[in-house]
């Protein structure tokens, strides 16, 4: 018979599950407190939440969001990185204190509900942020349109540069003439 702090457990992991873009599952053993509130703090800056969580729990909340698949993420002592607003800044915060700590492993993980693999989610955190691909994106889209303007300009200053040349071949020869002149 299930307690009631089973159920509220539950219920919290359910929304949790269904509220995050990114959830990265990992193995903690070994990591001292101080090390575990650091990470937090670092997650909590990029809008993620660390959290301990029961297998048996986290599997039934996941069934309860939707989520098939992650039973083989779930063996042992169990940690849970839910990314609620940028996956791939939680990403990288977790990749680099797995590499700083060396003890945290990451298993794999949850991405818009589909399961992926530890390598998945360290190859999200090799990627650019969105701020630099909306940059990228823009001057891609921007740079035929330059193109274009340069192009149908050219003829337009090549009509006044040519023009120009002539009056300053004209005016240079009246000045000459009247020195002459004198």
């Amino acid at each position: 018979m299930p307690t009631t702090s089973k159920i509220t457990a539950v219920d919290e992991l359910t929304s949790d599950l269904m509220r995050a873009q990114l959830t990265i599952v990992a193995d903690y053993r070994g990591l001292k407190v101080s090390d575990l509130q650091g990470f937090r703090t670092a997650l909590r800056a990029s809008g993620a939440r660390f959290r301990v969580a029961k297998n048996t729990l986290t599997l039934i909340a996941a069934n309860q969001a939707g989520i098939t698949g992650l039973d083989g993420l779930l063996k042992g002592p169990t940690a849970l990185v839910l990314a609620y607003d940028d996956p791939v800044t939680t990403s990288r915060v977790t990749s680099d204190f797995a590499r700083t700590s060396r003890i945290l492993a990451v298993r794999g993980g949850v991405l818009n509900n589909r399961v992926v693999s530890g390598s998945d989610i360290e190859a999200l955190a090799t990627m650019p942020s969105r701020e630099v691909l909306q940059g990228r994106l823009v001057g891609m889209l921007a740079s035929p349109m330059s193109r274009a303007v340069g192009v149908l300009g050219g003829p337009g200053r090549s009509v006044a540069y040519l023009l120009q040349a002539r009056a300053d071949q004209l005016g240079a020869g009246t000045p000459a003439d009247e020195v002459a002149a004198d």
